[in-house]
């Protein structure tokens, strides 16, 4: 099975509907940063043993390796990371 991709008559993904790939890039790596955090905060409150119930619980390397996701996600959500400059 073969899949086209269908662009606007301009060429530029993402016309069609208004946005424009920039936008959509952006957007894209706002929402995974937000998820990094989200992620970082729940592995440190289980390593700290906060969260029960789970084999992480009270383990000190997700102690240590969550607030380290959560940083990397939250300079990725501010456009600290993953940006080029031209």
């Amino acid at each position: 099975m073969t899949h086209l991709a269908v662009f606007p008559a301009g060429g530029q993904a993402g016309a069609a509907w208004g946005g424009s790939v920039h936008t959509m890039n952006k957007n894209l790596r706002v929402g995974l940063g937000v998820l990094l955090v989200l992620m970082g905060l729940i592995w440190t409150m289980q390593g700290l043993g906060y969260l029960k119930g789970s084999a992480m619980t009270g383990v000190t390397f997700w102690a240590i390796a969550g607030p380290v996701v959560a940083l990397a996600g939250l300079a990725l959500a501010l456009g600290r990371l993953g940006r080029r400059t031209p």
